[in-house]
């Protein structure tokens, strides 16, 4: 019975962390679309183009971890992350990549929750997850003209 206890708060620690991952998620689409469309200036319309792709893959991983709450038998939250907002192109990009890497670092950390669990497929669909996030942290360093914050402290 105890065994049991412990699985069951170890599953309720997974979805009270994917609930946060949701939250992040949200709050990725939300930028993203405003992103997109408040860069202003030549030098800025590829990666704003990048932006609203990333606006639809980012509501793809919504979907996808909405879907593991609920198969994990709780109700997936409506509550985004607060949205930074800024008038200089450079400074939501940064938001944007420092909201990625904390996207990637909680991902990590969910597959290792998972995983402990038995719970393989969602650690395999949140793998598939941290590849895209990892492409927008490169798109989003490139196009600031930096290195890709390096996140590998715990492994990938």
């Amino acid at each position: 019975m105890k065994d049991k206890n412990k699985k069951n708060a170890a599953v309720q620690e997974l979805i009270e962390g994917l609930q946060e991952d949701l939250s992040r998620e949200y709050q990725a689409i939300i930028a993203y679309t405003v992103y997109s469309k408040a860069l202003k200036g030549a030098q800025w319309m590829n990666i704003a183009g990048e932006l609203e792709k990333h606006a639809h893959e980012e509501l793809a991983h919504a979907l996808i971890i909405a879907d593991q709450i609920d198969y994990l038998g709780a109700m997936p939250n409506a509550s985004p992350r607060p949205v930074k907002i800024s008038d200089k192109p450079e400074k939501m990009l940064r938001f944007d990549l420092d909201n990625e890497t904390e996207t990637i670092a909680a991902y990590r950390k969910r597959v290792k929750q998972a995983e402990a669990v038995g719970h393989y497929a969602l650690a395999e669909q949140i793998r598939q997850i941290i590849s895209q996030e990892q492409e927008h942290q490169h798109d989003l360093a490139t196009a600031l003209g930096i290195d890709v914050p390096n996140i590998l402290k715990e492994g990938a």
